[in-house]
């Protein structure tokens, strides 16, 4: 994939209406502080356009990003910030519930875990969430640069046994400072995308 250019197009808040949109949609889940933003940032070769915050759990809106004008990258508000009320917790939950149920355009679905860490109940939740409305997430396992790398494949595997992830569920071990991760994440979304067109070709 290569970006030539990318613009945050829509927000949408607790009281706001999915758009509908004539492209195809990828959303990017997890909680708060697993670095989604760095995530996205990098994917979009840009420093900044998602804003990044020192305040877990500050991002209490979805927020669409169209790349290309080809696909809309979709952020979700993050998950599981201990300091934000039940009340918002809750409206966060239906927020992204209502999105993943309602959206028309949604094709694939990757959930952010930190590599370093056993995926939290919050994240098995998540997953299997994610999983009842029918899709199988691509894990992205962050914060590679934080670990050794003797110590990757170690971690994956406590990742995907701690989610009792599917056989068949990838997981790319990523990092926003070296980048590392990117090119399999673009690899998924050009075959993504070029399934896209065949389908449609087909109709």
């Amino acid at each position: 994939m290569v970006i030539k250019n990318v613009a945050l197009e829509t927000v949408c808040g607790i009281t706001s209406k999915i758009p509908e949109s004539r492209l195809p949609e990828v959303a990017f889940a997890g909680k708060s502080n697993v670095g989604k933003s760095s995530l996205i940032n990098a994917l979009m070769n840009r420093k900044s356009l998602a804003r990044t915050s020192s305040q877990p759990g500050k991002t209490q809106t979805i927020n669409f990003y169209n790349v290309n004008d080809a696909v809309y990258f979709v952020d979700l508000p993050g998950y599981g910030y201990a300091k934000v009320s039940l009340e918002i917790k809750a409206k966060w939950g239906k927020m992204i519930e209502n999105y993943l149920r309602k959206s028309k355009q949604l094709k694939m679905v990757f959930l952010l875990i930190d590599i370093r860490h056993e995926p939290s109940e919050n994240d098995r939740t998540m997953y299997d969430w994610i999983l009842k409305m029918g899709f199988t997430p691509v894990i992205v396992a962050t914060k590679l640069d934080k670990i050794n790398r003797s110590q990757i494949q170690k971690q994956v595997k406590i990742v995907r046994e701690g989610l009792k992830a599917k056989r068949e569920t990838v997981i790319i071990p990523f990092s926003a400072e070296t980048k590392q991760g990117r090119e399999e994440i673009y690899a998924l979304l050009d075959q993504m995308l070029e399934e896209g067109k065949e389908h449609e070709e087909v109709l």
